[in-house]
């Protein structure tokens, strides 16, 4: 194999795949990306046996072929060398030279032919989407979802794509267990053909960090996804996403969200956020707690450590009812704050343990629920 590829080209080749490579090596081919040269370019492929990307990139193919080499080595290398075109060549042993300018490399390789396959992919059957809309579902859902959780199911994503005669709308939800947020929007003008349809899948935390990392580049076309009974699939000018579905029993969330009507404070989001990160400089490590209660016309946020002192902050707010005095984990309502835009937002609860509804007026398809803690 031999190849010449513009330093930036590759470099934003190899960038993409870092997040997928398999960091713990349970089989070394697999913090290996497969770099191939075909006449219509390179195309470079890293899987991790759960998640595959493949893209293929401008290049000058002088002699087809594939090698895999170290993803990260490669990136490494790669960054540190300046502008220009580079030629990569693969011998007979694998060992791969890199020639940029006065530079030379050779990194160890290890024969294309062991390299995982990808699953083959048909385009029939992929739905258009949004992708700001697609972008905004992931960011305000992802921060919920658990990580290396003991139930299994909880470190994913609920997907469900629902499709009438007129359009198709997009619902994601994540949730750990403490913490719940349930993002939906329209995502496309066009419907289903056959008649409304409605298709549910979980993918993993990692699948949705690697869209949302795709999405954020921007770029003409708009995304394309589609689901087969095991695997989800996701395109994107020229790149190909794929990703195996969690199998399991999503928990019924639609059961944890407070019906409207309980007791409704609002407040502005800015305001709160900032208190909240000054008093719970002073809550105790663990569990961040912060003692936050409801009274008429302002909502007071107190925490305390026995080893370094108390903090109390009073804010305005609307607010007309029974008083009301709970607690939270602050680092879970931070979250939250962080992926709203509204000024306004609002809090309802019906008991001190009961969970807490978060909403803003700007995103009418966001909610998300926080269960308080005991103080």
């Amino acid at each position: 194999m031999k190849v010449r590829i513009g330093r930036d080209e590759l470099l934003t080749g190899l960038q993409r795949v870092q997040g997928v490579v398999e960091k713990r090596n349970t089989m070394p081919i697999l913090s290996n990306i497969l770099l191939e040269a075909k006449q219509e370019g390179a195309e470079i492929v890293a899987t991790d046996l759960e998640i595959g990307m493949r893209g293929l990139y401008k290049a000058t193919v002088l002699q087809p072929g594939g090698v895999t080499v170290s993803a990260r080595k490669l990136y490494e290398i790669i960054k540190e060398l300046p502008a220009g075109d580079i030629e990569l060549t693969a011998g007979d042993n694998n060992w791969t030279t890199i020639q940029a300018g006065k530079s030379q490399f050779k990194v160890v390789g290890l024969p294309s032919a062991e390299y995982p396959a990808l699953p083959a992919i048909e385009r029939e059957g992929l739905t258009p989407l949004a992708g700001e809309g697609l972008l905004e579902l992931i960011r305000k859902t992802l921060f919920a979802a658990g990580d290396n959780d003991a139930r299994y199911i909880l470190n994913g994503l609920l997907v469900t794509l629902v499709m009438t005669e007129k359009k198709t709308s997009l619902r994601l939800v994540g949730t750990d267990g403490h913490r719940l947020a349930v993002a939906e929007q329209e995502v496309s003008k066009t419907g289903s053909k056959t008649g409304p349809q409605e298709i549910k899948a979980i993918i993993p935390k990692k699948a949705a960090q690697e869209m949302r990392r795709l999405l954020e580049e921007g770029g003409d076309g708009e995304p394309l996804i589609g689901f087969t009974k095991n695997l989800m699939i996701f395109r994107k000018s020229g790149l190909l996403l794929t990703s195996r579905l969690m199998e399991g029993n999503y928990p019924n969330y639609q059961q944890v969200i407070p019906k409207e009507g309980g007791r409704k404070i609002s407040v502005n989001r800015t305001e709160l956020e900032s208190a909240l990160r000054r008093v719970s400089v002073l809550s105790k490590d663990k569990a961040n707690a912060v003692k936050v209660s409801f009274g008429s016309g302002k909502m007071t946020l107190f925490s305390s450590n026995p080893d370094f002192g108390e903090a109390t902050e009073e804010l305005t707010a609307r607010y007309e009812g029974e008083a009301l005095s709970t607690g939270f984990n602050a680092r879970y309502l931070l979250d939250v704050f962080s992926v709203m835009d509204g000024e306004t937002i609002s809090l309802q609860m019906d008991t001190p343990l009961s969970p807490c509804l978060i909403q803003e007026p700007e995103s009418p398809g966001f909610k998300c629920v926080v269960m308080p803690i005991k103080i």
